[in-house]
């Protein structure tokens, strides 16, 4: 690793740059759901497909019923009923009323719809006491959505609205992007289980967990694999055995400059993956490439969990988005005001870890902890990230700061 240090964009983009929005094809809807549209739908059918009753009551030709009142009301004789789904009579006469329920066919000669609440609810003979207006409580074909409406344009993801929108009109798929799958190897000879015995020089490995709920957490489906162990021979078998369902890897610890980093030792080797520093805090040590027959993109993050979280934020995640074919691919800013003043290193960009609030009707963040890179217990209290830019060695507190939103969905 030379001493030369890469800014966030120049790694970010190095990693967009190298992966592509994975091929869509035709999936059922429920499986669509979450996922970025790759067509434009249209409406192949109109909705409602028919004109049809807004309320339970009476079809008529408004013309019958228009001097109906309360002290001179109208009398029609019953000719028929209309259920939803049940449209057995298709027309009427003038004079006469059909019984209809809401969502049924209106039929031809009718023009209004009489609601019960304005009549005796008779069954041979109806006393309609009140007039509608000509059209009134019909629902008339096309008026929410036109044959040839634009649906859904590509680029959309597919919500629960936008899903019911598409089966309404009939489409039982729709092409999409699927979810990118996601390896997550974690390196270290210490790591445990959670749910092992600890030994006096071991720890339960939360990085892996972590970084697999986050992938997941970005639409992605995440397989995390089980430890590895500071052995470059086994951790190339491992990742090995893994690439056949990977559209992405990533690992966790063994990227630094100790004798142990394992991941740079077995990888560097290969000549495709690239390591170096990035002018970020925490995060520096990095590394993006591909391995294997197929090229797989392969993200390799520093090990302690809060270098390697805010790695994920900072250049996973947009892979992930980038692959799903999801836009914007990174977290939308914001401003607000610093609680508490902050110290940041001279030439990298910090991303501190706080908490958002409103003070006197305003966005403010309040920096969480001493904002160590192994502090995960401060990194689960946060809900944003402060961003501080290389240039900037202090904040005082007051002052407006650029922060990352972590709980939000985008």
């Amino acid at each position: 690793m030379t001493d030369h240090l890469v800014s966030v964009e120049e790694h970010r983009e190095r990693i967009l740059s190298s992966v592509h929005p994975l091929p869509a094809f035709d999936q059922p809807l429920m499986e669509a759901f979450g996922l970025s549209a790759a067509e434009d739908v249209h409406a192949s059918v109109a909705l409602p497909g028919f004109d049809n009753s807004a309320m339970d009551g009476y079809a008529v030709a408004q013309a019958d019923v228009a001097t109906a009142r309360e002290d001179s009301p109208v009398h029609l004789p019953v000719v028929g009923e209309i259920g939803a789904g049940q449209a057995s009579l298709l027309a009427m006469s003038p004079g006469t009323a059909v019984k209809i329920m809401t969502g049924a066919p209106v039929p031809a000669g009718a023009d209004s719809v009489v609601p019960y609440e304005w009549t005796d609810r008779g069954v041979a003979n109806v006393v309609i006491s009140k007039s509608p207006e000509l059209g009134q409580h019909i629902r008339p074909k096309g008026q929410d959505v036109a044959e040839g409406d634009l649906l859904v344009q590509s680029g959309t993801v597919l919500g629960a609205r936008q899903i019911g929108l598409l089966a309404a009109v009939g489409r039982s798929s729709v092409r999409s992007r699927p979810r990118p799958r996601v390896v997550v190897l974690s390196t270290g000879s210490e790591l445990r289980e959670p749910g092992t015995a600890l030994g006096r020089d071991s720890i339960y490995d939360g990085n892996s967990f972590l970084l697999a709920a986050a992938a997941r957490q970005a639409g992605a489906i995440a397989y995390r694999v089980g430890i590895v162990p500071d052995q470059p021979r086994a951790f190339l078998s491992a990742l090995n055995d893994q690439l056949v369902r990977a559209d992405l890897v990533i690992t966790s610890g063994g990227v630094s400059m100790g004798d142990y980093d394992v991941v740079k030792e077995a990888l560097a080797p290969l000549g495709t993956v690239w390591f170096g520093g990035v002018a970020m805090q925490p995060g520096k040590p990095q590394g993006f490439g591909t391995v294997g027959e197929d090229a797989v993109p392969i993200v390799t993050l520093p090990g302690n969990p809060v270098s390697s979280y805010i790695s994920f934020e900072q250049f996973v995640l947009p892979a992930i988005r980038r692959m799903m074919g999801r836009t914007p691919y990174t977290r939308p800013e914001a401003d607000a005001m610093l609680t508490h003043g902050l110290r940041s290193p001279d030439g990298r960009r910090m991303f501190a870890r706080g908490t958002l609030s409103i003070v006197d009707g305003r966005l403010a963040v309040t920096p969480v902890g001493s904002q160590g890179s192994h502090m995960i217990g401060d990194l689960a209290e946060s809900n944003a990230l402060i961003v501080v830019p290389e240039s900037v060695t202090w904040v005082e507190a007051g002052e407006t700061v650029t922060v990352l939103p972590l709980d939000e969905e985008f």
